[in-house]
């Protein structure tokens, strides 16, 4: 079955219309970025914890601010290469896109009933988040994808989101403050438009950070970009050009993205919390380099009979990868757990845990690494159970 494409629009060129093959290195980043962003969402001191396992106090980034939308631009890839395989299977753009529907609002209600779990108190619940961020994000690409699968719309509409957010941001009066860079610092922490919405839009108990949200409504236009990197990757790695060429031209829009990620920088700070345009640019270059490097370790190695297979030593990323959702989704849920089981009063069981690390390994840091390396390898040992009786959960 050939590619669908809307007669105003080409798609890249030489595009396969083959059902596309897995590639391994897919599975391999989602896992090894689900293993670390359970890492870092478990660290047992969150305040004395090792500086790259921590978010960016606000402007600049650690490793941690790049979890997240490496995820989220793998969502963007995932979503061209599974809507091929339906059409390859004879889907229809209907069927497709009520799959697209059901599957958004899925992983948006799974967002929210995580966010409540165990108590689902209604007054503090967060209506947005990691997975609601994904749900919306996901629902727009693939709906855009499948009424088009060409590149040029796609790539039209990422740098508009990139423009469209950074003129806000710094020209639109924030009301009650002013102006950025004239009445009020630009990205001021507070005096900021994006969390000057969710204030409007919901009350303190239900914003993550009370003032504001890191998934806040307005920054998930530039986060739509990131996944819109994902869809033009996905787009590429679909085209006849060999597996070299493909891992060239990936890596080279890695090191592009990171220069002008890091140029912008010196007017529109990278701000993960912010999710600023200059933070998406960048953060989308470290995926796309990741990615290049994962395509030439597991894909390309992987087809060179002299190469040694390295699937064995990254097999545990492999099992993350086939259920990463579900391993996000049991690690939010036994933090959740472990905080709200007191040992004693004012004591949570984490913290016990924690405190019972430290009186084997007084310091600090290191104690809260070991737990959050436990906290992975208990969720690991969930999902390799699933793995391995072939249960592949697809939300």
């Amino acid at each position: 079955m050939t590619t669908m494409s809307a007669p105003s629009e080409t798609p890249w060129p030489s595009l396969t219309a083959a059902r596309p093959a897995r590639l391994l290195s897919l599975d391999f980043l989602r896992g090894l970025t689900i293993a670390f962003m359970i890492l870092v969402n478990n660290n047992g001191d969150e305040q004395l914890a090792y500086w790259p396992l921590k978010h960016a106090a606000w402007n600049g980034f650690t490793p941690t601010d790049l979890v997240f939308p490496t995820f989220l631009f793998l969502v963007g890839i995932s979503t061209v290469f599974s809507t091929a395989s339906r059409l390859a299977q004879g889907a229809t753009k209907q069927s497709l896109f009520l799959h697209v529907l059901r599957r958004s609002i899925t992983l948006y209600v799974l967002g929210l009933l995580i966010h409540g779990f165990p108590f689902f108190n209604l007054h503090t619940m967060r209506f947005y988040g990691v997975l609601p961020r994904i749900a919306i994000c996901y629902f727009i690409i693939a709906s855009l994808y499948i009424l088009s699968p060409g590149w040029r719309s796609k790539a039209a509409l990422a740098i508009g989101a990139l423009a469209a957010y950074w003129i806000l941001m710094r020209f639109v009066p924030v009301p009650g403050y002013g102006v950025p860079t004239h009445d009020i610092p630009l990205l001021d922490r507070d005096a900021n438009l994006t969390a000057w919405i969710d204030r409007q839009l919901f009350s303190a108990s239900h914003l993550y950070e009370h003032t504001r949200d890191p998934e806040g409504l307005l920054s998930t236009i530039p986060a739509l970009a990131t996944a819109l990197f994902g869809v033009l990757t996905g787009i590429w790695l679909r085209t006849q050009h060999t597996l070299n060429q493909k891992i060239t031209g990936i890596a080279i829009a890695g090191i592009s993205g990171i220069l002008l990620g890091g140029l912008w920088n010196i007017t529109f700070p990278i701000n993960k919390k912010l999710w600023t345009s200059s933070y998406a640019l960048f953060a989308a270059g470290l995926s796309l380099s990741l990615l290049a490097l994962s395509l030439f370790i597991v894909d390309l190695r992987r087809k060179t009979p002299a190469k040694q297979d390295h699937s064995g030593v990254l097999k545990p990323f492999f099992i993350f990868g086939t259920n990463a959702i579900v391993a996000y989704a049991f690690s939010e849920m036994l933090a959740s757990v472990l905080y709200s089981i007191h040992t004693h009063p004012g004591v949570s069981l984490q913290q016990s845990i924690f405190r019972s690390i430290q009186q084997v390994v007084p310091n600090v840091p290191f104690a809260s690494l070991l737990y959050s390396i436990a906290f992975v390898a208990v969720c690991w040992l969930f999902v390799a159970v699933l793995y391995r009786r072939k249960i592949f959960i697809k939300i």
